[in-house]
């Protein structure tokens, strides 16, 4: 039962066109719900099964707070669009209080060395994840027309919490960028000699009013993937971006290559862009639009990371030394 159950949920959560990550991280949790009740269909488990399972986490997998929510928007999804029967608002299970750790953050001469041996196939959009502070799938998502070389700046669309924000864009990169949309006009070229070519991917509400925009320049991938493939929804031929997975092993290969000791992902130079933004006297609040958090407290943790302190204290030993 579970396989040809979780296959339609995964189904379903295409047809919402959620991310290909987040339709993965959904099935995970969602199968270890249906397993932790040994194997019974969700159809015949209530809200306190819900609470059992989330408590289990905490106590037995000590799970930290943000993981323990994922499984419970997994599990939301689940009953809300699969079961039709939405989980009560006030369920009771044991919250984690494990707390949040601490990011990792490379220093401006790690971050020298990472970019020099990076692979050059992906540098630049390791450099707009640095250079940005993107998110590795806003990275990826980008469309050529997002790039504002008048106002040296991108637009971010449907990020995190499908919000829209426009980040900073740095002028060591419009030179590459351009070089890049020429590079995607030529993949555009070929493809539409592609009689199977059914143009790129267009948002929901776009695809009847602009029926020619999937063959236009400006919607197409900024980083597009080197070979065409079918769109899992329409099963039509598309030109998809390149995969997450190969800039997560050129990070991983190039911090390798570079002798660095910390452990360093595409979120590490996000981390780095916001911790270098407050080093050089950004103000707080623009990290936090730059960064498109909701909340400041979550801006707040790169504060804890520079070495004189949130505020800049200067510890008082300084005047005994």
């Amino acid at each position: 039962m579970n396989n040809q159950f979780l296959s339609f949920v995964e189904e379903q959560m295409y047809l919402r066109r959620y991310a290909k990550r987040s339709i993965q991280t959904y099935l995970k949790w969602i199968h270890g719900f249906i397993r932790f009740h040994g194997g019974q269909h969700p159809s015949v488990l209530f809200d306190d099964h819900v609470e059992q399972y989330l408590t289990y986490l905490v106590t037995q997998k000590h799970v930290a707070a943000n993981t323990q929510s994922i499984a419970l928007n997994a599990i939301s999804f689940l009953y809300k669009e699969i079961v039709k029967r939405p989980l009560s608002p006030d369920l009771k299970f044991a919250r984690s209080n494990r707390q949040q750790k601490l990011p990792t953050v490379l220093t401006v001469q790690e971050i020298e060395q990472l970019f020099l041996h990076i692979n050059a196939h992906y540098k630049l959009p390791a450099a707009l994840l640095y250079g940005s502070g993107l998110r590795l799938m806003e990275c990826l998502r980008l469309r050529t027309q997002d790039i504002d070389f008048d106002f040296k700046n991108i637009r971010v669309w449907d990020g995190k919490g499908g919000k829209h924000r426009v980040v900073t864009l740095a002028d060591e990169l419009l030179s590459p960028l351009r070089s890049q949309i020429q590079l995607v006009n030529h993949f555009l070229v070929l493809d539409r000699g592609n009689n199977s070519f059914a143009g790129v991917y267009m948002p929901k509400g776009l695809r009847n009013k602009s029926p020619n925009s999937p063959f236009t320049i400006g919607w197409q991938y900024l980083f597009p993937s080197k070979t065409l493939s079918i769109d899992p929804e329409s099963k039509l031929k598309r030109r998809h971006h390149i995969d997450e997975s190969s800039l997560r092993k050129a990070i991983a290969a190039a911090q390798m290559a570079a002798r660095i000791e910390k452990k360093v992902g595409p979120h590490t130079l996000r981390h780095s862009f916001a911790t270098h933004l407050l080093q050089n006297g950004a103000d707080i609040r623009t990290v936090q639009d730059q960064l498109g958090h909701a909340d400041i407290r979550t801006t707040q943790i790169y504060t804890h990371i520079l070495q004189r302190g949130g505020n800049a204290v200067v510890s008082p030993l300084k005047n005994v030394f």
